[in-house]
């Protein structure tokens, strides 16, 4: 081990790493609320150091341009590899599926909503758009899925976080904007929200509405800590939709979307990948135990690569 991981904090506070946007501060608050109230017997010493990333820095560019996912994890993985952080809490879909060799995903909290929500203040929902209608997105995944069924929109690049891109769209500079119902709901902002699109027929990116919890692999103090805050259902559906998404090697740079559906002790799965352009499009679907949820997530993928052909894959 170098010396950079053999570095060690000297209190026993813990440290939670985190990006510095309102939605990821909530989160990374809620994280500390519940790991107190679940330990009330421990006396936890809980700090929240804000991480500037990549992703929040750039915000002239699309992140597919400038090098995807890791873009918001990168600093923040750095910090827990050298112990410097003790934990990260992150919105799922900003997760690569290859992490740093000795990091680990340890925890996924109760999953909010999947679904986008569709905000204008000229329309009800993307259909009723006059021709032509601007909508600003930063989502390679949701500009794909709008054009598939309105290619007479015009996507331009929306970045910046949930304030910012309301002002944007009060302000004229587009039509109507796609946001996550999760994120407004944790922010309080609901009211925001003109019509949310149905997940299974505008299914969501992989692991969207949900939140999850990185630490180093020895970790085990932070691991037990969290445990209990651990949702199952939720890391089941995870693990599906990552494993599609890892057996695609999608990224950022790539329209891919995945909505998994819990039964008892059955998945019911819907992968779909698309041009960014929207004109071409593969989905499939799948029906399987719980027990091969990374199993079901592959197979999709195989299948849908199988099926698109190695040509739809050129230039990602």
């Amino acid at each position: 081990m170098d010396a950079k991981k053999k570095m060690a904090k000297s209190s026993d506070i813990i440290q939670i790493g985190t990006r510095g946007s309102k939605l990821a501060l909530v989160q990374a608050e809620g994280i500390k609320r519940q790991l107190i109230e679940t330990h009330p017997d421990k006396n936890l010493e809980i700090e929240i150091r804000v991480i500037s990333t990549a992703g929040d820095r750039i915000q002239n560019r699309a992140l597919s341009e400038v090098g995807g996912k890791g873009l918001f994890t990168l600093e923040i993985e750095e910090q827990l590899s050298s112990g410097e952080l003790d934990l990260a809490v992150h919105s799922a879909k900003d997760m690569a599926t290859k992490l740093p060799e000795e990091l680990a995903l340890v925890c996924f909290t109760k999953r909010e909503s999947v679904a986008d929500a569709f905000i204008s203040n000229k329309a009800s929902s993307p259909n009723e758009l006059a021709q032509g209608a601007i909508v600003g997105s930063a989502s390679l995944r949701r500009q794909a899925q709008l054009l598939r069924i309105r290619p007479d929109l015009k996507m331009v690049l929306f970045r910046g976080n949930v304030d910012t891109r309301l002002k944007k769209l009060e302000a004229g500079e587009v039509d109507a904007t796609l946001l996550a119902v999760a994120g407004l709901k944790r922010l309080d902002m609901e009211h925001a929200i003109t019509s949310v699109l149905p997940p299974d027929v505008f299914p969501p990116a992989p692991g969207q509405g949900a939140v999850c919890m990185e630490t180093r692999e020895d970790n085990q103090k932070i691991r037990d800590l969290l445990t209990p805050l651990n949702h199952r259902e939720t890391e089941i559906a995870l693990m599906t939709e990552r494993a599609f998404l890892a057996g695609l090697d999608g990224s950022c740079r790539t329209p891919i979307a995945a909505y998994t559906q819990l039964s008892g002790n059955t998945i019911n799965f819907h992968g779909m990948i698309l041009k960014p352009d929207g004109t071409e499009c593969h989905e499939h679907q799948l029906e399987g135990s719980i027990d091969d949820a990374a199993d079901i997530g592959k197979q999709a993928a195989a299948i849908l690569r199988k099926r698109a052909g190695s040509d739809f894959f050129d230039g990602w």
